[in-house]
């Protein structure tokens, strides 16, 4: 698993964002997450609600059980994580001026673009759908032109087959009688 896809694994969906949550940020920008969080308080003006959240009991108890070991232990009990969006972990790296910090943040940022390319291909699923619903009438077209095409090769069949016996019968009730043969014969020697 590549970088990007390592960070991809640390965004989550809440409220309708994609965020990450400011131990993960802490560990990539390799700042403790007490720092971070000074950092982010101390400049608290460049974090608006919409790049910058705290989470609900509710929201840490959902995200944290999908955490095969949850860094619960680094964290008090009392004290829920903060979560940034994109624009967030962007301004993250402004605040903490740190070479690392601003590697990661172009790497992040990389991550969340990837995310965002693949969910938009995610209307994939109903443009597909759409395909198949225009397949499906296509389908049902052929066969009905198909089914009418049967039919009159079945009813031309069926007149053939009468004029063919109409032929033969007439032929059958009207024996013709033999014609000559038209044309020069050859003199016989008898003559």
């Amino acid at each position: 698993m590549n970088e990007i896809q390592a960070i991809q694994n640390m965004i989550y969906e809440i409220r309708g964002q994609r965020v990450m949550l400011d131990f993960d940020l802490a560990a990539l920008y390799n700042v403790e997450t007490r720092v971070l969080n000074q950092a982010v308080k101390r400049n608290i003006e460049r974090f608006p609600s919409d790049f910058m959240f705290q989470l609900t009991p509710n929201e840490w108890a959902s995200i944290s059980s999908q955490f095969v070991m949850t860094s619960r232990s680094k964290r008090p009990k009392s004290a829920l994580p903060f979560v940034f969006t994109e624009h967030g972990t962007l301004m993250l790296a402004s605040v903490l001026r740190s070479d690392i910090a601003v590697e990661m943040s172009i790497k992040i940022t990389r991550a969340f673009v990837a995310m965002r390319t693949m969910l938009l291909s995610s209307s994939l699923p109903s443009k597909m759908y759409e395909l198949e619903e225009n397949v499906k009438a296509l389908r049902e077209e052929v066969n009905a032109i198909l089914e009418d095409q049967n039919e009159i090769n079945e009813d031309t069949r069926v007149q053939l087959d009468a004029i063919s016996d109409a032929l033969a019968q007439l032929q059958s009730n009207n024996p013709q009688p033999r014609r000559p043969i038209l044309g020069f014969s050859k003199p016989s020697d008898n003559q």
